[in-house]
């Protein structure tokens, strides 16, 4: 007699769709960056912050599925810091939470009565909060990390907004310290996963996520909001144009360039609150490398070298003798 194939719960179907399809993906991508930057150590109290977008849902789930399969003890708390949701939005949410199965902890604030009560800089404000929310909970948790769901796509159009926006050169790491909170780090453990697979990942799996929170869109747990209009949905739309007629390696190079900076070949650069000039020290490298030069044939071989490639320069100094003397 055949054996019946076991029939899944919904969540088990997701779980194992995370594990088999989408291994590659997302989970070896999950792993790659706690690995690679050394995200999770033993013993660590890691928040998991739950927004109750597709990103952050996903991060929960894979961080439940390390947890239990984990080969050094830490312990992992999963928070919805609710600024105040609508009802629409926080029942999605819950949902998902129950499928999913997510232990997450619900802590009701204020934070959007308070940013939309100001007509100065609304979303920086309710940002601003919001972050120092999920640190004091996380602090009066026992935590000393708090996990948040940045992806791949996050990171290279923050380091492309941060260039045409603020003029500067700077990405969003994997992971920081806290600078008002001792003891506290923020990881981006998704930081080498790609949007599309997310996307993709809800899509097999018919999952329904909110899209945005904010007073300003209550509509977004229906609709298909990207952000329209904002400079990071304008910054989505300039790399998907630049991969398209300039280079398909566009994403890739953007995300490289951070590991690659050359500060010998910047005008400046900030390090621990002071700048520094390529003037600092212009002086003392051109001495050095007169230095070395002169102790070696590779100028003279430079000069050999063009010499034996080029022919006999041609020289017209029709001009030099016309308005040479004119110009003392």
């Amino acid at each position: 007699m055949a054996k019946k194939d076991k029939i899944l719960t919904r969540f088990q179907a997701i779980d194992r769709s995370l594990m088999t399809d989408f291994r590659p993906s997302i989970w070896t991508k999950f792993t790659k960056a706690i690995n690679e930057f050394k995200l999770v150590e033993p013993g660590d109290s890691i928040c998991v912050c739950i927004s109750g977008g597709k990103d952050s849902m996903l991060m929960a789930l894979l961080f439940k599925h390390l947890h239990a399969y984990s080969k050094f003890p830490f312990d992992v708390k999963y928070l919805v810091m609710n600024p105040g949701y609508n009802d629409i939005n926080l029942q999605m949410i819950k949902n998902n939470l129950q499928t999913l199965e997510i232990p997450a902890t619900i802590v009701e604030t204020d934070i959007f009565d308070i940013a939309n009560s100001t007509s100065q800089s609304p979303c920086y404000l309710c940002a601003k909060m919001r972050r120092g929310a999920l640190y004091r909970i996380a602090k009066s948790w026992g935590c000393n990390k708090i996990a948040l769901g940045h992806h791949y796509d996050d990171v290279i159009e923050t380091t492309l907004m941060n260039m045409l926006n603020a003029g500067s050169f700077q990405t969003m790491l994997p992971k920081l310290h806290s600078d008002h909170y001792s003891g506290m780090d923020v990881i981006r453990p998704l930081y080498f996963v790609r949007e599309a697979d997310i996307i993709e990942f809800r899509k097999q799996n018919k999952l329904s996520f909110i899209q945005c929170a904010c007073r300003f869109t209550e509509n977004c747990a229906v609709c298909d909001n990207g952000g329209g209009g904002s400079q990071r949905a304008k910054t989505k739309a300039l790399i998907r144009d630049l991969k398209g007629y300039y280079s398909p390696l566009v994403e890739k190079n953007i995300f490289r360039a951070a590991y690659n900076v050359n500060l010998d070949m910047v005008l400046g650069y900030k390090s621990g609150g002071k700048e520094y000039s390529f003037l600092d020290d212009f002086e003392e490298k051109g001495k050095k490398r007169d230095e070395a030069l002169a102790s070696s044939d590779i100028e003279e071989k430079a000069v050999a070298k063009a010499i034996a490639e080029h022919r006999e320069w041609t020289i017209d100094e029709t001009f030099l003798k016309e308005f040479g003397d004119k110009t003392k």
